[in-house]
């Protein structure tokens, strides 16, 4: 009886501690991903959105973020992002998300490392930076240190809480049933689909291999399942995206099932298992990590000089939709993928925000140019255009600024995207305000009193229509608008007073010079407005200036 005891009491703490590993190695991966983006989330963002020209810079670029932040459904939601937001084209996401595949072994590799003794210490020094350092990229790094401790301190507490499974014949017979090709691949599908991560279900895995419980040729399968189940994580995040977007995820989802087709073909007619486990025959968890790695490897370059099919059979079978809805007047925003695992999702927003923005501008300025040209000669077709170009800038004002507010709520936003946004929302006051009084000038022009003007006042109009768009397009150079606004000024500040003369001489109609007293106070705001808007481009311009020296910054930061 005392002996049941004992052995009920060892199979409780054998679960326990099992429960604990577990809790602690998903926690240290997850501390890892999130020091990795604190410190090169923006940087990573940059680097895929530029550096995706051809298809082996691609699959290098897609590799290497993946290696750094420790996780493939990371970088395809990313993508997913930057397709859905058209920052990126489909061919070019799937150079990503073959590198992806690649990257997401390091995670593998670097857990067949034993390096269980020294755990502890590692988890200590990254606490320590954590606790005893005020600089914030210490922190980022002191992050990454402590959960790659963690994480292994988790995968050494789950190797021995299993190692008791060794004896128990019921677990031994079901884990005989993973050596079946179906049945591995639907179980490690589904588990990493429920974990959400093929590096984490990876590392369990391989801690079931570490304690002697399963070996490569009963693990193998499970492991190719794991990588069709890691594409859950994209395909949640891209419902409620773009069609294209869902195009991406369908990419990475057929990449995983056709290198798994073909690796589980190859290792029941061939004797690719034994030779894997020949490389390194005393360590399981290394034969897991390298199988994990060849075939990522393998697949990746097979199916390379295929990319441009995978994209045209997603584009096949999610074929884009072609309907009107009411957001058609929306060119450039698109909803964010839900997903917890989105990086850069903040930079996207921007990129989005800007185009959109810009393009209110546009439609803003097409109002002024109009309502100028309906002072010289009044139409009807006209005046209803700049009524309902007025309802879609109102439009994207208000959707653009909720668009805002939801991004600046963003968890750990970087200083530089949040007062960049910021700027973005201090300039929809400013467009919407040159759009009204574009209209104002419009209804002024109702009164059809162009015939009542004299030349030099059609001259004038046209004077303030053209510094209007010499304004306009120098928006990006706030020195030569700030002179162009005291331009404008001291004109303005002549013409009242020329007005006025003509008035006391009856050279002009009251009623004309009555319509020009507006149009002038609308003149000088519109370009008042103008000169906020070219100011906050300049400190946007300011804040991101570092982005041009973007790779640098990165290489050096993956040497330190």
């Amino acid at each position: 009886m005392r002996n049941y005891e004992k052995v009920e009491n060892m199979t409780t703490t054998n679960i326990l501690s099992l429960l604990g590993g577990l809790a602690l190695f998903l926690y240290g991966m997850q501390m890892m991903g999130n020091g990795l983006e604190a410190a090169a989330g923006d940087r990573l963002k940059q680097i895929l959105e530029k550096l995706t020209s051809n298809r082996f810079l691609g699959v290098i670029v897609g590799a290497l973020v993946t290696a750094v932040i420790q996780s493939s459904s990371a970088t395809t939601v990313m993508v997913v992002g930057f397709v859905n937001a058209q920052m990126m084209t489909l061919q070019q996401a799937v150079w990503i998300i073959m590198g992806a595949n690649v990257g997401t072994t390091i995670t593998g590799q670097l857990i067949a490392l034993d390096v269980s003794a020294i755990a502890p210490l590692v988890a200590f020094m990254g606490v320590a930076l954590i606790m005893f350092t005020k600089s914030a990229k210490a922190t980022d790094i002191g992050q990454i240190i402590a959960g790659l401790g963690i994480l292994f301190i988790g995968m050494n507490m789950m190797s021995t809480a299993m190692m008791p499974l060794r004896e128990s014949k019921e677990f031994v017979e079901l884990v005989t049933h993973f050596s079946n090709p179906l049945v591995g691949i639907l179980v490690g599908a589904g588990f990493t689909a429920l974990i959400q991560s093929s590096s984490a279900s990876v590392g369990i895995l391989q801690a079931l291999a570490a304690s002697g419980v399963i070996g490569l040729d009963g693990a193998v399968y499970v492991l190719f399942g794991q990588n069709i189940g890691t594409c859950i994580t994209a395909v949640l995040a891209s419902i409620g995206t773009s069609r294209e977007a869902k195009q991406a995820t369908a990419i990475h989802l057929s990449f995983n099932i056709i290198g798994t087709v073909i690796f589980t073909l190859v290792c029941m007619f061939t004797p690719l298992v034994s030779l894997v486990i020949h490389w390194t025959p005393y360590n399981a968890t290394a034969q897991i990590a390298n199988m994990h790695t060849l075939f990522n490897i393998c697949t990746t370059l097979l199916l390379l000089p295929f990319g441009k099919y995978l994209a045209e059979f997603a584009q096949h079978i999610l074929p884009v939709e072609n309907k009107e809805t009411e957001d058609d007047r929306l060119l450039f925003l698109q909803p964010l993928p839900k997903s917890k695992k989105m990086i850069g999702g903040a930079a996207i927003s921007v990129k989005q925000i800007n185009d959109e923005t810009m393009h209110m501008l546009e439609l803003a300025y097409e109002n002024v140019n109009q309502a100028f040209g309906q002072l010289l000669q009044f139409s009807d077709k006209i005046d209803e255009q700049i009524y309902k170009r007025e309802d879609t800038v109102n439009y994207l004002d208000k959707v653009i600024s909720e668009y805002i507010s939801t991004a600046l709520a963003t968890p750990n936003l970087n200083v530089n995207i949040s007062q960049a946004l910021s700027s973005y929302y201090l300039m929809l006051v400013d467009i919407e305000r040159i759009s009204d009084y574009a209209v104002n000038m419009n209804h002024q022009a109702t009164k059809r009193l162009q015939g009542d003007m004299t030349i030099s006042e059609i001259e004038i109009v046209e004077h303030m229509k053209k510094l209007c768009v010499d304004m306009k397009n120098d928006l990006s150079d706030v020195e030569e608008a700030e002179r162009k606004d005291d331009v404008i000024d001291s004109l303005v500040s002549s013409w009242r007073e020329a007005q006025i003369q003509a008035l006391k001489q009856q050279k002009c109609s009251s009623e004309v010079s009555m319509m020009l007293s507006r149009i002038f106070t609308d003149f000088e705001r519109i370009n008042d407005h103008a000169l906020n808007v070219s100011q906050e481009l300049d400190k946007i311009t300011l804040r991101f200036l570092i982005n041009k020296q973007f790779f640098c910054l990165f290489f050096s930061w993956i040497l330190l």
